[in-house]
C-alpha cells in the first residue's frame, strides 16, 4: 500500500500488508483509513499521523466487500467464506453483529437508514438487512440476475442493475417491483450525482453512459462517453459550478469529462494506462485516477478543464496536472489529511 502526498506530489510511504487491498475507506474524523484485503478476509486500520498499521481484524476467510455504516461508527463486511455480513466496530475493532446468509454475496450498498441491500448471485436475489437490529428484513427473488444496487436518496426505493440489461426499481418497504427500465447495455458501474437526483450507469455494449432519473423512475438520456466507459465520479458543482461527471475509458486510456447540467462533452484528459479508479479531493480542486495497468496516480485539475475566461476548450483536449508512479496494480484510493 502507497502513501501518497499530495502537496509534494510523491510516494511519502509504503505500507506492507499481508495480502493484496481491494478497497481503502478513509474516515476524516478520526483521521485513520481502513484497508480490506479480500483473499484473507481482514481489515487494517492505517493511522494518518503515523502512517503505519495500528489494528486489524479478520472475521472471516475470504471478504467480497466493505462499507461503512450510515454513522460511520462501524464498517460492515461482507464474506464470502463464510457468507455472512459482518460489523465490526470502531471503538472495539473486533467482529459485532453476523448477519448470516445462504451463499456466497458479491457486493452490497447501505441506505440512510441504515438498511443493507446484499447482492447474491447464485440465488438471483438481493437480500434487505437492518443493520441496525443485525437481522433480515426480506428477500426479493430477481430472476434477471442482479449485479448491482444503489438507493435511492430517500431509501424508499432501491434501483437495481441486471444482467439482461435493465435496471429494476423496488418499492423497499414492500419489495415490490416499480418499473424495469430496459437499458442498451450490461450494466456494470452506478454512479450517483452529488445531489443524488440523477444515476449513471455504465457497462458493456455500448460506448455510452445512460441517465437515470430515479425520482420520476425513467430513463433520462443516453449520452455517447468515450470508448468502453468503465467507473465514474462527480463534483459537486459548489460553490463553483459546473458540476462534471468524470468517466474512466480504460480501453484507450482516457477519461471524458462532461457537464452535468447541459449534457455537453467538457474534455478528454489523456492518463496512465488502464484507468480503474476515480476520487475527488474533498475540494473538488483534483480528481485522482488510478492507472492498474501502467501503475501510477494521474491528477487531473478541475479547473483546467475549462479554458480560463470559463468556457469550453475548442480543442476538448485537457491537460494533465501531475502523474505519480505509486506501485503494481493499484485498485483503490482514500483522501485524508496527514
Amino acid at each position: 500500500m502507497s502513501i501518497v502526498d499530495l502537496n509534494r506530489f510523491r510516494v511519502r510511504k509504503q505500507i506492507p500488508l499481508d495480502g493484496a487491498p481491494s478497497k481503502i475507506l478513509e474516515h476524516a474524523g478520526r483521521h485513520k483509513a481502513f484497508v480490506l484485503t479480500p483473499d484473507d478476509g481482514t481489515v487494517y486500520e492505517i493511522d494518518a499521523s503515523s502512517l503505519s498499521v495500528v489494528r486489524r481484524v479478520r472475521a472471516g476467510n475470504q471478504a467480497a466487500d466493505m462499507k461503512w455504516s450510515h454513522t460511520q461508527d462501524a464498517l460492515w463486511v461482507l464474506y464470502r467464506d463464510p457468507p455472512a455480513l459482518v460489523e465490526i466496530s470502531l471503538d472495539t475493532f473486533r467482529p459485532g453483529r453476523r448477519i448470516r446468509l445462504n451463499s456466497a454475496a458479491t457486493s452490497f450498498e447501505v441506505s440512510r437508514d441504515n438498511q443493507a441491500a446484499i447482492i447474491t448471485p447464485q440465488d438471483e436475489s438481493i437480500v434487505l438487512a437492518s443493520l441496525s437490529r443485525g437481522a433480515i428484513d426480506r428477500t426479493i427473488v430477481d430472476q434477471a440476475s442482479p449485479a448491482l444496487a444503489g438507493y435511492r436518496w430517500d431509501a424508499r426505493q432501491l434501483l437495481v442493475g441486471s444482467a439482461d440489461r435493465s435496471v429494476t426499481i423496488y418499492d423497499v418497504p414492500t419489495g415490490r417491483v416499480v418499473v424495469r427500465l430496459p437499458l442498451p447495455l450490461d450494466p456494470k458501474n452506478f454512479c450517483f450525482s452529488a445531489d443524488d437526483g440523477q444515476l449513471f450507469v455504465s457497462g458493456e455494449g455500448m460506448d455510452a453512459v445512460v441517465i437515470i432519473f430515479p425520482s420520476s423512475t425513467e430513463v433520462e438520456q443516453t449520452i455517447l462517453a468515450g470508448h468502453a466507459p468503465g467507473v465514474m465520479a462527480v463534483t459537486k458543482g459548489v460553490p463553483t459550478p459546473p458540476p462534471y461527471l468524470l468517466v474512466a475509458n480504460p480501453d484507450n486510456d482516457k477519461v471524458t469529462v462532461f457537464n452535468i447540467d447541459t449534457r455537453e462533452l467538457v474534455a478528454v484528459v489523456q492518463v496512465g494506462r488502464g484507468p480503474v479508479c476515480i476520487r475527488m479531493t474533498p475540494d473538488d480542486e483534483y480528481a485522482l485516477v488510478l492507472n492498474r495497468d501502467s501503475g501510477d496516480l494521474a491528477m487531473i485539475r478541475t479547473r483546467s478543464l475549462m479554458t480560463p475566461d470559463g468556457y469550453m476548450r475548442r480543442s476538448r483536449s485537457a491537460p494533465l496536472f501531475n502523474l505519480i508512479p505509486v506501485g503494481e496494480k493499484p485498485v483503490s484510493a482514500a483522501v485524508m489529511a496527514f
